[in-house]
């Protein structure tokens, strides 16, 4: 998917955004490779966890306010994987095939990836800073950052701090003068304040796949912005959004592209429900996990065709709807109008040949290969410590 244009920004820098997408299989025991997948319900504490197969996708974003993206990448993420590893092994295949088919060359500025705060954005600068890209995630509102500490006066015995004055999201006592601030505008927002605090870093513990880290933990500094939108007439005031990029030293200009990139991240929930309802991707009842990553690039291929097409697709709209000029159309319009396109094109697909499905089991004969069952969830092996605690309980036992 790296060879095909992607969308244009007035800068021509590039815009990713990676999510994960749920392909939920609550009934399919004789499925493996199931996790437990976190569902948004309606209402305060909704949410629930299904079982299915979780899909992490990376999409190119484009400028303005659309229902369209750009899909290059799709990982169905297992029982026994590390998110955060296999992000930025996905993430690292991306970025070579768009230097490979030259969509990013050596001197353009870096490629910006969009994160939502489900992703150890941290951990993931780490892994990733060899790579031209700066990522941007939006943190959670009980996240804590530190800037860098005042030197160490001479003569002082000691080492020197690692970490400096904090700065908590939801304790405004603790915003210290940002590095920067202005004023900036949004067309759904209004008037936002904007203000940036320059090398700032998390305290990190030796949990969460830094466990096995050799030396000591490293110091991984970025900017930490905070977007805070003016009141909006008739609604509650809304509290401020917290974002972190793996940049320092970042001016005006480069601020504003990162947190402007993280409001057109929303775009690719369009394109998983667009997927979902009328692609189809989740309604085959698939066994093989094998066999719904093909279905997966199927849906890929049949999106992006429909995104090439849509400056060719005919405007068939319905009675109450408005016109629009072509190349503007939403993916549901395309599609309606992309059956008059199909005859005008060729297709490299032979005709498709008469069948008929086999006999199958005979009706009322016993199933006597049954397929197993499989558990759901994540496998992770026992620590050393706990098998170490439990084997001397039951030794005191």
């Amino acid at each position: 998917m790296g060879c095909l244009p992607l969308p244009a920004w007035p800068d021509g820098r590039i815009r990713l955004a990676a999510d994960v997408c749920n392909w939920l299989r609550p009934e399919a025991l004789t499925s493996p490779d199931r996790m437990f997948c976190h569902v948004h319900g309606r209402g305060r504490s909704a949410g629930q966890m299904i079982p299915g197969w979780p899909y992490s996708f990376v999409a190119a974003l484009g400028p303005g306010a659309s229902s369209w993206t750009a899909p290059l990448d799709a990982v169905r993420l297992g029982p026994g994987d590390d998110p955060t590893e296999v992000t930025a092994a996905q993430l690292r295949e991306v970025t070579g095939r768009l230097a490979a088919a030259g969509a990013w060359r050596e001197g353009d500025p870096d490629i910006i990836v969009v994160l939502d705060a489900g992703y150890d954005v941290i951990r993931l600068a780490w892994l990733l800073a060899d790579l031209p890209v700066v990522l941007c995630a939006r943190l959670r509102s009980n996240r804590v950052m530190y800037g860098a500490p005042p030197p160490k006066p001479p003569g002082m015995p000691g080492r020197a701090r690692d970490h400096g004055t904090p700065v908590r999201c939801d304790d405004p006592a603790t915003w210290a003068a940002p590095s920067a601030t202005w004023q900036a505008g949004t067309a759904r927002y209004g008037g936002v304040q904007v203000a940036a605090w320059d090398r700032m870093h998390p305290k990190l513990a030796r949990v969460n796949g830094w466990e096995h880290h050799q030396g000591k933990i490293p110091l991984i500094e970025g900017t930490l912005i905070q977007l805070r939108p003016g009141p909006i007439p008739g609604y509650r005031e809304l509290k401020p959004m917290w974002l972190w990029a793996s940049v320092t030293g970042a001016a005006g200009p480069e601020i504003t592209a990162l947190w402007q990139a993280f409001l057109r991240r929303f775009d690719l929930e369009h394109t998983f429900r667009f997927a979902k309802q009328v692609l189809g991707w989740d309604a085959p009842l698939l066994r093989d996990p094998a066999a719904a990553d093909r279905w997966t690039w199927l849906i890929i291929a049949a999106y992006t065709q429909l995104r090439l097409s849509r400056p060719l697709a005919a405007d068939l709209r319905l009675p109450w709807q408005r016109p629009q000029p072509p190349g503007t159309m939403t993916p549901a319009r395309v599609r309606r109008g992309f059956r008059r396109l199909r005859d005008t094109v060729s297709t490299p697909a032979a005709p498709p040949k008469p069948g008929k499905p086999g006999p199958g089991r005979p009706k009322g004969s016993r199933n006597r290969h049954k397929a197993p069952r499989y558990d759901v969830g994540k496998r992770h092996p026992e620590s050393r410590k706990r098998t170490k605690h439990r084997a001397k309980a039951k030794q005191a036992g």
